[in-house]
């Protein structure tokens, strides 16, 4: 199995090769990196089906009501796009369908976190790693049940996977590769979903909505932190060759992400939709997108490019080989300056003390007295 291992709580073997993990001599040996967050699961543990944790039935007024403001749709930053939807209620039905494509790529991307957790399962010699990853496996099942559930509230059911997420999911589940993985599930899609849940918590106007973010949050905290744990124990030993080939697939990634994630050409149903070409749409926002409309946009803490750069700069990818790409759109210095804890750190914890009060009254036997 072609991989980069630097440390053995990474240690892998090949996805069919179940004998190995038969091994007597495997059992003896178990890491204790991963303890303390898998000992924390029980401290951020929720249920999407239990109205304690979140209750889908809040209603919001999806005729007349935008979910998100108006600067955060993509699609009417054209003046083609903004002209044509003058009425008021075309234009809510237009802003908010734009944010099913949003939660419906937040869905598949946790449908894909589910699958690659699930194949981490599969190669993982490491008993401490193995079940972290079992875990996480466990939470990213609940988070497709919630924003499952939570499309089907608002919109009745999502819209398919675009074309640029399918492909980075699809490659990242299916490599062979553990560094692949976690860089690109870990911390590319990870580092992605922090930013855009921070974004959604801070300015969706949907209760339930922000209710949904912060308990993800609760739970992608520590799926980061698992990447944290890989990019310690191996970015500084890795060759200067190996850090090349993670360091430049990190950017290839980045780059088709930055230009294509949200591009209107992601979402040629949409305006279809609504009777508009999609090739102006196209072109009209790539002339109000430029690198210095991106850069202005990667200064709002939460953007979810920001976040992501940021995730790969903590974890000592980014040298100088790729310095300057990033600092076309980001300051580096300055989120060097800003330390390691991420946008979303505090949401989730605020989530945790939330759901430790649910979870220690479900907990506490009959009789006793409520925290005060």
């Amino acid at each position: 199995m072609s991989d980069i291992t630097k440390d053995s709580a990474y240690d892998a073997v090949a996805p069919d090769d179940f004998e190995a993990m038969l091994d007597p001599a495997r059992y003896g040996g178990r890491s204790d990196a991963f303890d303390r967050i898998i000992s924390a699961t029980h401290d951020h543990f929720w249920d999407p089906l239990d109205r304690r944790y979140i209750d889908f039935d809040v209603p919001f007024d999806m005729e007349n009501e935008m979910l998100m403001p108006e600067e955060f749709i993509t699609g009417l930053a054209s003046p083609y796009v903004s002209d044509r939807l003058s009425d008021w209620k075309t234009r809510v039905r237009f802003a908010n369908l734009s944010v099913r494509w949003s939660f419906s790529s937040i869905l598949h991307g946790e449908q894909g976190a589910l699958n690659l957790s699930a194949s981490l399962c599969h190669v993982l010699k490491d008993q401490g790693a193995q079940e972290y990853a079992a875990n996480q496996t466990r939470e990213e099942a609940r988070h497709v049940t919630a924003f499952a559930k939570y499309v089907h509230a608002r919109w009745g059911r999502p819209v398919a996977c675009g074309p640029t997420l399918k492909a980075l999911l699809t490659e990242i589940v299916h490599a062979p590769e553990v560094y692949k993985k976690i860089v690109g599930m870990q911390m590319l899609v990870e580092g992605l979903a922090m930013g855009a849940f921070a974004t959604f918590h801070a300015h969706i106007r949907d209760p339930l909505g922000r209710r949904l973010m912060q308990l993800v949050m609760t739970d992608e905290a520590f799926h980061h932190k698992f990447g944290k744990i890989w990019a310690d124990r191996t970015i500084p030993h890795l060759t200067a060759q190996e850090h090349a080939i993670v360091e430049d697939w990190a950017a290839h990634c980045f780059q088709v992400l930055l230009f294509n994630l949200v591009a209107p050409s992601q979402q040629r149903d949409l305006y279809a939709e609504f009777g508009l070409d999609p090739e102006i749409v196209i072109a009209e926002v790539a002339q109000v997108m430029t690198d210095d409309k991106r850069r202005e946009n990667m200064r709002e803490q939460t953007n979810i490019f920001r976040v992501l750069v940021k995730t790969l700069l903590n974890a000592g990818i980014i040298t100088e080989r790729t310095r300057a790409f990033y600092a076309v759109y980001v300051d580096l210095d300055e989120l060097r300056g800003e330390g390691e804890r991420m946008i979303g750190d505090d949401i989730a914890d605020d989530g945790v003390r939330y759901l430790r009060e649910i979870n220690f009254k479900a907990r506490r036997p009959r009789g006793l007295p409520s925290a005060a």
